[in-house]
């Protein structure tokens, strides 16, 4: 009865739930991580980005008047306002207060109305839940304000500020737009280059006929096991011996070598299955292999050709350990995105925001390509495997 005609198997509902499950693991670490690039730091350590509409619960750090706020009243200096709307960054009048405290060990102290007294220095403090404060002291104010955490429902908020911050920060430390550009500088060429040489060799290793080709072929899926550790240093010894060195020229032939054999494989099986009767007759009319090349190959095997085309990009924007190696780094000029990632971890660890939003703009244009030439992605990669 399961092989009615109609009726569909119980293992197609199974496949269908576990693509799905994939594309949600997938998919929820970069929807939050979109989400994540556009909040403040205060919204991310406070609330994860699935409450990002929702109002979140925020302990802010704010400051009352200070000397230049205050009278002086029968030997008692006041200071009035609102921490709400006053001072550099006040957070707005549509806050709700729930507690507040004058010390970093107990943040929410005091309950709104409450009276908070600093026995140490003579001064006396009350919030209300509009934001309005009174200030006390029997001694003289110092300039700045006195210190006070509030515990506030602060509703939700988006910024752009992150994205200012990490594109056009005029320290080139924080700023990920020369990187951004490095990393294309890096990736294009690095993309192109592979690409074109390896469609020749395919096209050489399919349809034309010398000694030694099966020995080409058999050493071309030999080189796809070797390690790419293996060969960074002893590759980087012969750059620095022929007088090529560190620079984008290295990195160019370090990716170029590393993507050839996968790149002259893929594209072999692909030729190798196009119509022979085109060949032929194509060869029958009079015309070269660079014309059977150019005009009919190279077309038809447009789909391998995109296919390897988004790993190869993917693979050279993601790569870290080979422009740690074959780049000159150490003034920033060259530096790649994945690089600039690793120094904002070291340089700004609690600044979550800064590194969401700098790891967005790094996958941004991978997701890109990804997306725009995915179609052909699939029909490249079982190139040669059906006949």
């Amino acid at each position: 009865m399961d092989n009615i005609a109609g009726r569909k198997s119980s293992l197609v509902w199974t496949v269908q739930l576990a693509t799905l499950a994939l594309v949600a693991l997938w998919l929820f670490p970069t929807v939050g991580l979109l989400v994540s690039s556009f909040r403040t730091a205060d919204q991310i350590s406070s609330s994860g980005w699935w409450k990002s509409l929702t109002a979140s619960e925020q302990v802010i750090q704010l400051r009352t008047g200070g000397k230049d706020a205050a009278r002086e009243e029968n030997g008692l200096w006041i200071v009035k306002g609102n921490l709400l709307t006053e001072g550099d960054t006040p957070p707005g009048s549509d806050v709700e207060i729930t507690r507040f405290g004058v010390s970093s060990k107990a943040v929410d102290a005091f309950e709104i109305g409450d009276e908070a007294v600093f026995s140490k220095d003579s001064k006396t403090f009350t919030l209300l839940k509009d934001g309005s404060y009174r200030l006390t002291s029997t001694k003289e104010l110092k300039s700045r304000g006195q210190r006070v955490f509030v515990t506030a429902v602060l509703p939700p908020e988006f910024t752009l500020k992150n994205y200012e911050q990490v594109l056009l920060s005029g320290d080139t430390t924080d700023s990920m737009a020369k990187a951004f550009f490095n990393t294309l500088t890096v990736t294009i060429p690095a993309t192109i280059i592979p690409i074109v040489i390896a469609a020749f060799a395919a096209y050489a290793l399919a349809w034309m006929e010398f000694p030694g080709r099966s020995l080409l072929i058999a050493a071309v899926v030999a080189l796809l096991v070797v390690p790419l550790q293996l060969a960074l240093i002893p590759l980087l010894k012969l750059h620095l011996g022929i007088g090529i060195g560190k620079g984008y020229l290295g990195v160019w032939l370090a990716h170029t070598g590393f993507g050839l054999p996968l790149a002259i494989y893929l594209l072999r099986n692909y030729m190798a299955g196009l119509p022979r009767d085109i060949i032929e007759n194509a060869k029958v009319d009079g015309a070269t292999d660079f014309q059977v090349f150019t005009k009919i190959v190279l077309p038809l095997s447009f789909p391998a050709l995109a296919s390897f085309a988004i790993f190869q990009f993917l693979w050279t924007w993601n790569d870290l350990l080979v422009a740690k190696v074959f780049l000159i780094d150490a003034t920033g000029e060259t530096t790649v995105m994945t690089n600039q990632i690793v120094e904002l971890l070291g340089t700004r660890g609690g600044n979550w925001e800064i590194l969401a939003t700098a790891a967005f703009v790094s996958i941004a244009v991978p997701l890109a390509v990804f997306f725009a030439m995915q179609r052909y992605l699939v029909r490249g990669l079982l190139a040669g495997s059906v006949k």
